[in-house]
């Protein structure tokens, strides 16, 4: 009878998989040929004026809201990035995140002169990575605790 793969092997399959998916999905958000709020600005500026209106301070405006969604939607690419690579390198996903959000940018750059590239941008991008980052650490941690004071 034949073995099949170990539950690293299957683990690191599925997580490529995943991995694979959401850098389909984020080079679609990233070059799609408009921004991809560009049909909700309406929207968010009356939500906004709404806020404004009911106390909200007016530092929480449009590039608040632009900013946190690049920090989540970056914080998968440190998740799987980190979750995919051996512990003792999965702080690796936090540069892997900066080179990847450069790479968006200048590309968008160069071939989407519609959308805008910032540095804020890579900022965010960077934390977003980051954040997930860190929650694979705290994760191991926990198991590790966990599976310690079993024994």
């Amino acid at each position: 009878m034949t073995a099949g793969p170990s539950g690293t092997v299957r683990r690191r399959r599925f997580l490529a998989a995943l991995l694979a998916g959401y850098l389909l999905v984020l080079s679609l958000i990233a070059f799609w040929p408009s921004p991809v709020d560009e049909g909700a600005s309406g929207f968010i500026a009356r939500f906004l004026g709404f806020l404004h209106r009911n106390g909200v301070p007016g530092w929480f405006d449009y590039n608040l809201i632009e900013s946190g969604a690049n920090v989540l939607l970056f914080i998968p690419f440190g998740v799987l990035v980190a979750a995919y690579l051996p512990l003792r390198h999965a702080w690796l996903a936090l540069p892997a995140g900066v080179v990847a959000s450069l790479c968006i940018e200048l590309g968008q750059e160069q071939f989407r002169p519609e959308r805008f590239a910032t540095p804020r941008d890579v900022l965010a991008n960077a934390l977003g990575a980051a954040v997930g980052t860190v929650a694979v650490y705290a994760w191991a941690h926990r198991h590790s605790e966990e599976d310690t004071e079993r024994r």
